[in-house]
C-alpha cells in the first residue's frame, strides 16, 4: 500500500488510530476521472464503496473540492450511501457545505462580481481565437476549458495570462487545473477548508488525497500539521497530465482507479485490525 519507511510511520499512526484521523479527498481527478464534460464526471463506484466502509473505521471523511457542493453530491452519489451517514462535502473550496447527517446544504449567496466577470469572458475569448471554450458557471467561480479544443495546452497556455489580468480587474484570482482555468474570490483554499475540519473535529492524523495545483495549499496545511505534532500522510493521484504533487506525497498513485484500490487496501487493513482486536 505504501513504500518508504518514513510513509510506513505515517501509515501506521492510521492504523493505530483510525477514530482520531480524517481522510481529506479532492472529487475531479481524484475521486473521479477527468473527462472532457465535467457534467460526466461521476465518482468511481469502487471509491465510494470504499470510502462507505471507511466511514465506519475512522473519525471523518471529507470531500474538499472546488465544484460547488450539490454538484459534488450528486455527481458522487453521495446522497444515502450506508457507511457515508456523517460524510462532510465542503464545495467551492470550504464556501460550502453538506452534511450527510442531516442533508442540509449550507450555501452563502454569490458574490455580486462573478456576474460582471462572466459577462466579460465570452468576447475576450473571441478576441484570442479561443471562442470554443467551453465556459462553467459555478456559482461563486467561472471557469474556463480548454480539454475540448484543438491543441488544449496551447490554449490554455493562451488564456491564462488575459484570464489573470480580467480576474485582477475584478478583484479575483486564477486558480490552474488540468486544462481548465478558474476564477473565483481570493481567501478561499483547500487549505484553509481542511484546516478548520481539522479544527472541528479535533483530528490527531490526517490523510489528504488529491491530484493537482488546486490541491496544494491542502498538501501545505498537512506540512504544517505535521510540524505541530499531529500525524499526516499525503496521497497523489497521479496521470500524465500533471504531477505537480507527486514529490511531496507520501504514496503515489495513478488515477482515481489507483485512489479506489488504494482506500480500499486501506479499509482491508482497518477491518483486519478491527476483527483482531
Amino acid at each position: 500500500m505504501t513504500s518508504g519507511a518514513l510513509a510506513q510511520t505515517r501509515l501506521q499512526a492510521v492504523l493505530d488510530h483510525p477514530d482520531e484521523t480524517l481522510v481529506g479527498i479532492d472529487f475531479d481527478g481524484t475521486l473521479a476521472p477527468i473527462v472532457a464534460d465535467p457534467e460526466q464526471a461521476h465518482a468511481d463506484p469502487r471509491a465510494v464503496a470504499a470510502l462507505a466502509r471507511l466511514g465506519t473505521l475512522l473519525g471523518t471523511v471529507a470531500v474538499i473540492t472546488g465544484r460547488p457542493a450539490r454538484t459534488a453530491v450528486r455527481l458522487g452519489g453521495f446522497r444515502g450511501v450506508v457507511g457515508l451517514g456523517h460524510l462532510v462535502v465542503l464545495g467551492q473550496y470550504g464556501v460550502e457545505r453538506w452534511d450527510a447527517a442531516t442533508d442540509e446544504f449550507d450555501i452563502p449567496p454569490d458574490p455580486g462580481q462573478v456576474v460582471a466577470l462572466e459577462q466579460e469572458i465570452p468576447p475576450l475569448l473571441d478576441r484570442l481565437g479561443q471562442g470554443a471554450a467551453h465556459v462553467e458557471h459555478k456559482g461563486r467561480a467561472v471557469v474556463v476549458h480548454t480539454r475540448q479544443l484543438p491543441d488544449p495546452d496551447a490554449s490554455f497556455a493562451t488564456l491564462t495570462g488575459p484570464l489573470n489580468d480580467l480576474a485582477e480587474r475584478h478583484e479575483m484570482v486564477v486558480e490552474p487545473g488540468k486544462n481548465v482555468l478558474e476564477i473565483r474570490s481570493p481567501g478561499v483554499d483547500k487549505g484553509i477548508a481542511l484546516r478548520d475540519i481539522v479544527a472541528e473535529t479535533g483530528a490527531r492524523q490526517v490523510v489528504f488525497i488529491g491530484d493537482d495545483l488546486g490541491d496544494l495549499p491542502a498538501y501545505r496545511v498537512v506540512e504544517e500539521l505535521r510540524s505541530e505534532g499531529r500525524g499526516g500522510l499525503l496521497v497523489c493521484s497521479a496521470s500524465h497530465e500533471e504531477d505537480a504533487l507527486s514529490a511531496l506525497a507520501d504514496v503515489v498513485v495513478q488515477g482515481p482507479e489507483g485512489v479506489a484500490t488504494w482506500l480500499e487496501e486501506l479499509a482491508d487493513a482497518l477491518e483486519a485490525r478491527r476483527s483482531q482486536a
